[in-house]
């Protein structure tokens, strides 16, 4: 490899192209979400999880009942967002929903984590677009500061620990940590 082969740009950003993308709905509709998120939702009190329910049920998402959801998590495209029953999203986490984001019952997805369905092909000299699903299976809690990477599914019961990076599947109840996140011990609870 030459140094002019080193120091070049490999990628060329004026032909990325991402118009077979479609992010669900209307271009006027993704710009009222936007706004709403950015000047309703935040001003919300703390205790008023069923306005915040409401919102993103209005917005697309499917809410179950006694989900509690911090007033400053963000949402990117809320119509493709599901979160099962008693489930709780933090403070500032980020729902990044290129793709199906799908939340289990009884789940926790603590403060400041980052579920990112979105990524680009470092192999593709245009950086094209690439996304994929996440599953957060039932009972799993992902614990502050995580990134959850597009594709993966976080089993049952599963603990990830703080500030883990979660590139692949993690069994169910397994407790998972680090960066890359690995499962290390089973989970256990006190009855």
């Amino acid at each position: 490899m030459t140094d002019n082969q080193q120091t070049e740009s490999w990628v060329d950003l004026r032909k990325y192209n991402q118009s077979w993308y479609d992010r669900g709905k209307p271009g006027w509709f993704v710009l009222l979400w936007w706004f709403v998120q950015a000047i309703t939702f935040p001003l919300t009190p703390q205790p008023l999880y069923g306005v915040r329910r409401l919102i993103l049920n209005i917005f697309g998402a499917k809410i179950g009942q006694g989900v509690l959801i911090r007033p400053t998590a963000r949402f990117t495209y809320p119509w493709k967002i599901v979160i099962g029953d008693y489930s709780w999203i933090g403070d500032e986490v980020v729902l990044y929903s290129l793709d199906l984001i799908k939340i289990g019952q009884h789940c926790v997805i603590s403060q400041k984590s980052y579920l990112c369905t979105g990524s680009h092909n470092i192999e593709d000299p245009t950086f094209g677009l690439q996304t994929a699903s996440i599953t957060i299976d039932d009972g799993a809690w992902v614990a502050a500061d995580c990134f959850v990477g597009p594709g993966v599914n976080i089993g049952a019961n599963a603990v990830i620990g703080a500030r883990s990076s979660v590139f692949k599947d993690m069994p169910p109840g397994q407790v998972c940590l680090g960066t890359p996140c690995q499962p290390c011990y089973p989970r256990q609870i006190k009855i």
